[in-house]
């Protein structure tokens, strides 16, 4: 069984001439796959291949990825970013000329992101190459370990999975096999409706009379909707073994033994049947919030 969650943590650390960095991956449901990352200055020219690297191991959840670094107290090269700074201050003077107010402060400037640039103490550029390298096999080092989180989850839902349709199976059997369903039970009951037809209207002409047997028997018959809730059984136990993400097609499987369910429930005149296809709903439902969770 292969079946991965979307939720998942890992972290990863490593160190290379002096710059000591970390990678936190998190993720949780979501219908596709929203990616959350941000490098902080002089990183971000990996922000691409970071996210290349997201969407190698993962194809769906809503992931947020966090890189920290520190160099331990070594030198650091800041330098004022002239043209962004110009245009902030032109536009602050716009602003304040129309709406008022006191001119901005210099702290307020330097504190947005882009006036200063930060710049680590790189020798070359071969350097700088190492030095990304490094980083960038340490993430997937980080996605490695959150496949391997998202692995288990997805065990655990599987077994789980697993025991729900077990449920469901049984209660299908159940239904299939229900005395209400026998012939002679469902000829007896037509038998009082189409009395009780008669009786509420003698004028019934034979067609007419045809015609509300024919749907009285319609509707008695469930066969259709066992026969599909057995064959949508069988395709969920495939999915589950399946090596490609299954959660889409597994949700989709869910929305139609739910619809089947009810149709089951509405063509019960049968008390039995009708706890039955109660039951049958309420692990539909369960099956359908687990099913939330996988990839």
């Amino acid at each position: 069984m292969s079946l991965s969650s979307m939720t998942g943590y890992a972290r990863a650390s490593a160190a290379l001439d002096g710059l000591h960095w970390q990678w936190d991956i998190k993720s949780v449901n979501g219908k596709g796959l929203d990616i959350r990352c941000r490098m902080p200055p002089g990183f971000e020219t990996l922000d691409l291949p970071v996210r290349e690297i997201a969407q190698k191991h993962l194809k769906r959840g809503n992931v947020q990825i966090s890189f920290t670094s520190d160099r331990g107290g070594a030198e650091q090269k800041l330098a004022v970013n002239e043209a962004a700074l110009e245009q902030v201050v032109a536009l602050a003077e716009k602003l304040r000329e129309r709406l008022g107010g006191a001119p901005p402060q210099i702290e307020s400037l330097l504190a947005l992101r882009g006036i200063i640039d930060v710049a680590e103490s790189v020798e070359d550029e071969g350097q700088l190459a190492r030095r990304d390298k490094a980083i960038l096999k340490s993430v997937e080092e980080a996605f490695q370990a959150l496949a391997v989180m998202r692995k288990a989850e997805g065990a655990k839902l599987g077994a789980i999975l697993g025991q729900q349709l077990d449920r469901i199976e049984k209660l299908v059997i159940a239904a299939r096999d229900n005395p209400a369903r026998s012939v002679e039970v469902i000829r007896e009951r037509l038998a009082e409706q189409v009395s009780r037809l008669i009786e509420a209207n003698s004028s019934f002409d034979r067609d007419r009379l045809h015609q509300e047997a024919i749907l009285l028997a319609t509707r008695a018959d469930i066969v259709e909707e066992i026969d599909r809730l057995f064959a949508h059984i069988e395709a969920a136990r495939k999915l589950m073994q399946s090596r490609e993400p299954a959660g889409r097609q597994l949700d989709f499987l869910a929305q139609e033994f739910n619809r089947e369910a009810n149709t089951l429930c509405s063509k019960a005149s049968d008390k039995s049947l009708t706890a039955i296809g109660l039951e049958l709903k309420t692990v539909i439902d369960q099956m359908r919030e687990q099913v939330q969770n996988i990839e």
